[in-house]
């Protein structure tokens, strides 16, 4: 019998096989819950789903990243760019950095799981995710932490 080695795939790294920065964060899944990918990018990634402290600083990098060339983020920028199987995949190119989030759905398992992989590209992009990498898996599991939340039954 041959030993195989442990493998991790995920959309994230199709689109991007050798990032300068990559990270996975993980939640069970509420009680009840979906277990579509797709629906579950949507909902993580909505700013009315958002930690008020997690949109305060989405809103202050808004503000921020002209001062240093990078452009403003497009209202669309979080949206579902590609589907497969068990995960939803999140993809930005963009001047300074290319983003791919996977959000993967494990029905049996009942977690759900983010994946993140980012390639910086020029002084801007190191800067700007200088900035962001120290909190970067922070915000992402407060992110998972309230999209997970069990929502309370109407009355």
């Amino acid at each position: 019998m041959t030993e195989q080695a442990p493998c991790f795939h995920s959309l994230a790294f199709r689109k991007i096989p050798t990032p300068d920065y990559a990270d996975v964060c993980l939640a069970v899944l509420p009680q009840g819950a979906g277990t579509d990918p797709t629906e579950w990018a949507e909902r993580l990634f909505a700013v009315e789903s958002m930690p008020r402290w997690v949109a305060g600083a989405m809103g202050l990098r808004q503000a921020l990243v002209p001062l240093i060339g990078v452009p403003k983020a497009p209202l669309d920028t979080f949206r579902v760019t590609e589907q497969s199987g068990e995960e939803a995949l999140i993809f930005v190119r963009d001047k300074h950095l290319d983003f791919a989030a996977a959000v993967g759905v494990d029905p049996v398992g009942r977690l759900i799981r983010v994946t993140t992989a980012v390639v910086l590209k020029g002084w801007r992009g190191k800067l700007y995710f200088s900035l962001v990498r120290p909190v970067h898996p922070i915000v992402l599991n407060s992110m998972l932490k309230k999209a997970t939340r069990p929502q309370p039954t109407p009355r």
